[in-house]
This record gives C-alpha cells, sequence and structure tokens, in this order.
C-alpha cells in the first residue's frame, strides 16, 4: 500500500479540510537526526510543531532536551502545563508577560529569556519594577551568526544581534553580572545561512555552487568566531549552555566543541523546503488535505481552499506543495487561493468531485496555525487526533 491509499483508507471518515501527522515518518525523521548529533542533546524548536501534545511525545524521546520557544506568553504557558527548561529564542517587549515571569518562581527558574542589548535589561527592569520578591530573571545572549564577506558587503544569514566579536559579548556579559536581578546562564548563535538553506536546489547548478562554497566559509569562519565569544563569556560568568544550529546543520554545529547542544524543529515534520540538503534526508510527516470541490475544464480540479504561504522571501517556493497523487501542480495565473485552488496536470484526469488532494506545506510550524487539530496516523489507521497550539485557543504570532 502507497502512502496515497495508506492516507485516504486511514482517513477515509473524515471530511476534509484536514491536517494529519504520520508517526512512524515522525520517529524515523527524530532517530535521523540524533544519528546527526553525535551524542550532543536536542534542543526542540517549538516554533515548528505548535502543538504542545507533539511537544510532549518528542521530548519524551531520549536525546531531545529543553524546548526553543518563539514569545514569552508561550513558554509561560508551555511551562504552566508541565513543560520545563525553556529558552525563549527572541527578546521580548511584553511588560505583562516580564511581570508575570518575575513574580512566579517556578517561571523564573525554568524559563531563559534571550537578550543582545543593555536595552533589554532596562526595559526589564522598568517592566517588572512593581513586583514584591522578584524572582532573578535567566538570560541568554543572542549572537550574530551571519556571514560577511568582501569588507561586508555581502551578507549571508538573518540579521539578528548587533553582537559579533567576542569583546562586545564580553562587554555585555561584563554589565550583565553587575546588574542586580539577572544572571546570564546561556550564549545562542544561529547560523540561518548554514542551518536554512538547502545546498542542493534542483536545476540550478550556478546557485548551488555558490551556497556550497559560502557555506563552507561561513562555517569555517565560525567555528572560530564563536569559539572566541564563547570562551571570552566563560571567562565572565558560569555558562549552562551553548546553543547553535537547526535542522539543516545538525551534524555540522555538533562538531564544534563550543556548543553544548543543537536547536532545531523543522526535521521532525521534515517539510518542503529541507528536501534540498545533501547531508540528510527526511519523510515528510505533517501534511493537510483539501477535497476537490470543482472539475472546471479537462485536466483542470479545484480545491477548497489553499492559501497557507510560508514565511520568508517571497516566492514560488513559499507556495504548499500538492504533494499526493502526484503530477499536480499551480495554475500560474492562479497559485492558491484564499477560498479556493485550481491544480492542473495529467492527476487531475483521474480526480473526482469529492476526492482529496494532499499537501506539504513550506515550512513546519505555519501549517499548525491553519487546522485546530492534527490527526495521528500510525499505518493505515488513525490512532488519536491532539490539538494544535490553535486549538488550545493559543495564537501566540
Amino acid at each position: 500500500m502507497d502512502d496515497l491509499q495508506r492516507y485516504n483508507r486511514a482517513t477515509a471518515h473524515l471530511d476534509p479540510p484536514f491536517a494529519v501527522l504520520d508517526l512512524p515518518a515522525l520517529r524515523a525523521n527524530a532517530e535521523g537526526m540524533l544519528h546527526r548529533a553525535h551524542g550532543k542533546p536536542i534542543r526542540v524548536a517549538s516554533k515548528s510543531i505548535r502543538s504542545r501534545a507533539v511537544l510532549e511525545r518528542i521530548l519524551a524521546m531520549d536525546g531531545f532536551t529543553g524546548i526553543m520557544a518563539f514569545t514569552l506568553p508561550e513558554a509561560l504557558w508551555l511551562v504552566s502545563t508541565g513543560m520545563r527548561n525553556v529558552l525563549v529564542a527572541y527578546p521580548t517587549v511584553d511588560r505583562a508577560a516580564l511581570t508575570e515571569l518575575a513574580a512566579e518562581p517556578l517561571a523564573a527558574r525554568e524559563i531563559t529569556i534571550m537578550v543582545d542589548r543593555i536595552d533589554h535589561l532596562d526595559l526589564v527592569d522598568s517592566a517588572v519594577a512593581g513586583v514584591h520578591d522578584r524572582q532573578e530573571i535567566r538570560l541568554c545572549l543572542d549572537i550574530d551568526a551571519g556571514y560577511l564577506a568582501f569588507g561586508g558587503r555581502f551578507r549571508a544569514g538573518v540579521r539578528r544581534s548587533p553582537i559579533r566579536e567576542s569583546d562586545q559579548a564580553a562587554d555585555l556579559a561584563t554589565q550583565i553580572a553587575k546588574r542586580p536581578g539577572f544572571r546570564l546562564v546561556g550564549v545562542m548563535a544561529y547560523e540561518a545561512q548554514i542551518a536554512g538553506v538547502g545546498d542542493d536546489p534542483p536545476g540550478k547548478p550556478a546557485l548551488t555552487r555558490a551556497i556550497r562554497l559560502m557555506q563552507t566559509r561561513s562555517q569555517r569562519e565560525l567555528i572560530t568566531r564563536r569559539g572566541r565569544i564563547v570562551q571570552a563569556v566563560r571567562q565572565i560568568t558560569d555558562l549552562e549552555f551553548v546553543n547553535g544550529g537547526g535542522t539543516g546543520s545538525i551534524e555540522k554545529t555538533a562538531r564544534e566543541r563550543a556548543i553544548t547542544e543543537i536547536a532545531a524543529g523543522s526535521g521532525f515534520f521534515h517539510p518542503r523546503l529541507f528536501d534540498f540538503y545533501r547531508g540528510f534526508g527526511g519523510h515528510p510527516a505533517a501534511l493537510f488535505a483539501l477535497p476537490v470541490v470543482r472539475r472546471p475544464a479537462p485536466g483542470v480540479v479545484t480545491v477548497l481552499g489553499g492559501g497557507y504561504p510560508a514565511s520568508g522571501a517571497p516566492g514560488a517556493d513559499r507556495l504548499p506543495q500538492p504533494y499526493l497523487p502526484c503530477g499536480l501542480r499551480y495554475d500560474p495565473n492562479e497559485g492558491a487561493g484564499e477560498v479556493q485552488t485550481p491544480l492542473v496536470g495529467q492527476a487531475a484526469e483521474d480526480l473526482r468531485t469529492g476526492d482529496r488532494v494532499w499537501f506539504r506545506h513550506a515550512k513546519a510550524g505555519e501549517l499548525c496555525e491553519r487546522f485546530a487539530g492534527l490527526h495521528l496516523i500510525d499505518g493505515d489507521r488513525v490512532v488519536d487526533e491532539v490539538p494544535t497550539y490553535r486549538g488550545e485557543g493559543r495564537t501566540f504570532l
């Protein structure tokens, strides 16, 4: 039985649209990620999962420790439900959430927030000024891991922190050490230009060569620079963790002596954008089904919904992929629509009104912002249904 038959049989009792998670594929992806990590623990990026029940399943596996959250309100909620060891990956200016963090001993013990300049500490102090018996707030230093060349005229990687060199990191660490109410416990540097950029794009040999050259040079430069930064900060404070990497760079980042843990999330679901890496493969685990509602012309079917583009630079690679049955593609004049999406191709000839088309999202976590639940498939059966963040009434971003 192929995947199309298996998914259709498992969900025959359901009316699309709906989303599913293939449990054997999820487990296989998790095992592959652990193998690539060479024994270093993996912190699970919740933005790629966005389902508390799925996070619990992953964290129950050996080798996965802690959560990388994307907002402080999310982290507070996760801790209130029993999750522990939560790093908020982005700076927060949510005053109400900061007040709650400073007032709640359990949250303050289990949550670490991100900073990259003294202004962040000033804002926290202002937000929590009225808190009686304020708790010490745990901090992580965010480092710019982007690659610069040609005197800074070329940059690869996301624009995150203003801290790039060891002296800058040491200066901020020193200021934090002198500041009552805070404790620096971690350093993070996310190399998006390696972890989040596939090095094997199809049909683009020149681009492929350029990406691989950039990533090789970037990795070499970052190993040295990140090592110096960590060494400088450790001279000022004891660090509990040094976090780096992402799904696309697990095996590379794990080799660095300075790194104590890897961050990863997309690899569990293996969305479309992660098909284009040489170093690893994966199994599509998270999919959504849309019903065929029209057959407007020969070789054309229309499905309900479908306009679920992924974030990032606009382009065709941000659209969901019509996955099963094979041989469907978008009408170039319409793309993925808000309430309906025409699909063309040979496979459309065999589809009838009421049939379903299976899609893969371009990225991982944003799928769960569209659906209240995930139907968990094992073999050719749905074995459970679990809520997404949205299904629990939580929409943090």
